[in-house]
């Protein structure tokens, strides 16, 4: 499952890059050593500095070529600073390797929250009725951009933090950029700064390259992807609204992963411990899926049906992660609960808001609020059940993750190439054979894929699949009204609880 948790950093560090100039270490560091086992050991931060400043490179490129065609990039005062940054960069990369296990620092993570509040009270950074680029560079601005210079280069190589958050307090406070200037300038410093860490990185340390090509590939991929269309959201709306967006993003960001960089030091009741570490998880997660989403709503002109099938898979991903996050069942399913507890009345609210039908696309009304109920009532139920009394962790994954796949697959497949339509008598005459086929298919990958990751053996693995698969598959046809938001999870639940528990071969 750590392939899950690669692809949520990279697009938290990508998000972070293209909305904010934020470097990838700040989100890609702390997820990769809390959630990633493969990331301990002695050098275990040092290779995942190196994956995040890699994820940087191509990462901040294309912001910063984004940046540059809205003319949102100024080197004419932020020279001096690239100058000292990326002479330092390398001679911090080294120092970092002599250290040892460098974690990311926990003064990063506190600017972080820090800024965030700043931008929250002052979303404009822009100083009124003066233009940045037209002030001359003069010896205090000089004197700053030296010392900040010198001391972001080594950092950046020491800690692998890219920099972006200290080019972004250098550049709005102290030399009168406004946010997009400086978000823009800083990626453009990082591009180099993050080739030239990485490089160093590699070089001292090759098992970065050789050992976890994999890694690199997924988060490098995954990360330049999301930098790319958060960017063009940026550039698109006024600097209010993206310091807004960058208050809230970095200030959630920022206290999450000041907790999850030290929760360990925590003293707290197990149960209090874990609800705030899942809690902690969930929050980081929801933060880079609805900003994700967000950006490629704008950017690629996401509406109708696929507009409520991204929002129907991050709640599906929701449940996903706090299972992947807890380690006993009754966290995901109190966490489940307060979910609808919490959210359900700001839905109830927002519903009399001009922007909610566009967001939603509700076919009656109300209906996000009953789905909403629902899913996370049913999957408390669910993890309950099969988790808490029959003490079967593995079937409540394996269920979910089929179901979640399985409903998106059947959805897409048939609106798409749903040309005959099932003709059963029970069966929902709205679902096509295509689209059930689709999910029939994918489910039994899922459920298969799941259950021999858990170390169940292949042919009962194969039988869980095939069996839960066929069952949930028929279900989805004859379901109405929405309904299968509970009866396929629960399908597929009680089928491979019951051929893991029943059959060996």
């Amino acid at each position: 499952m750590e392939y899950f948790w690669y692809i949520v950093a990279a697009l938290g560090a990508g998000v972070g890059t293209g909305l904010a100039g934020l470097s990838a270490a700040t989100v890609m560091v702390p997820i990769l050593i809390v959630l990633c086992p493969s990331f301990g050991g002695e050098y275990g931060a040092y290779q995942a500095t190196a994956i995040a400043l890699a994820s940087d490179i191509l990462g901040s490129a294309v912001s910063s070529s984004v940046y540059a065609r809205n003319k949102h990039i100024d080197l004419k005062h932020g020279w001096i600073m690239m100058a000292c940054i990326i002479s330092l960069s390398a001679v911090g990369s080294y120092a970092a390797y002599l250290v040892g296990n460098v974690v990311l620092g926990g003064f990063t993570l506190l600017l972080t929250f820090c800024i965030g509040i700043r931008f929250l009270i002052k979303p404009d950074t822009s100083k009124s009725g003066a233009d940045a680029s037209n002030v001359r560079l003069g010896w205090k601005e000089i004197v700053v951009s030296v010392f900040f210079g010198l001391t972001i280069g080594f950092g950046t190589g020491f800690v692998g933090t890219g920099g972006g958050m200290m080019m972004l307090v250098v550049f709005t406070a102290f030399l009168g950029y406004d946010l997009k200037t400086a978000v823009g300038t800083s990626t453009f410093i990082m591009t180099f700064t993050a080739l030239i860490g990485f490089v160093s990185h590699s070089l001292i340390h090759p098992a970065i390259v050789l050992e976890r090509w994999d890694v690199l590939l997924i988060c490098i991929v995954t990360a330049t992807a999301a930098s790319l269309i958060s960017a063009q959201f940026a550039n698109r709306v006024n600097n209010k609204t993206v310091g807004r967006v960058t208050g809230v993003i970095l200030t959630a960001l920022g206290a999450a992963m000041i907790y999850l960089n030290y929760f360990q030091d925590v003293t707290l009741p197990p149960l209090a411990l874990e609800l705030l570490h899942t809690l902690a998880v969930l929050v980081v997660f929801l933060l880079i899926a609805v900003c994700a989403a967000l950006c490629g709503f704008e950017f690629l002109h996401i509406d109708g049906e696929v507009r409520r099938k991204v929002l129907h898979t991050i709640a599906f991903l929701i449940i996903l992660v706090m299972l992947l996050a807890s380690e006993h069942w009754y966290v995901p399913a109190l966490l489940s609960v307060l979910f609808v507890v919490v959210v359900y009345p700001v839905l109830k609210v927002c519903e009399k808001k001009r922007f909610y039908a566009g967001l939603f696309q509700e076919r009656t009304p109300g209906e996000v609020r009953k789905s909403l109920v629902l899913l996370f009532g049913s999957s408390a139920a669910l993890i309950a059940l099969f988790w808490g009394v029959l003490d079967s962790e593995l079937t409540v994954l394996s269920a979910v993750l089929a179901w979640g796949l399985g409903d998106e697959t059947a959805a897409l497949v048939g609106q798409r190439f749903g040309r005959h339509k099932l003709r059963w008598r029970l069966a929902d005459g709205k679902k096509s054979c295509e689209g059930s086929g689709g999910m029939l298919c994918v489910s039994f990958l899922a459920v298969l894929l799941s259950l021999t990751a858990g170390g169940v053996s292949l042919p009962t693995a194969v039988c869980a699949a095939l069996l839960g698969a066929t069952a949930a598959t028929a279900t989805e046809a004859v379901t109405r009204k929405g309904y299968d938001t509970v009866t396929v999870p629960w399908v597929f639940a009680a089928v491979i609880w019951a051929v893991l528990t029943l059959w060996t071969p």
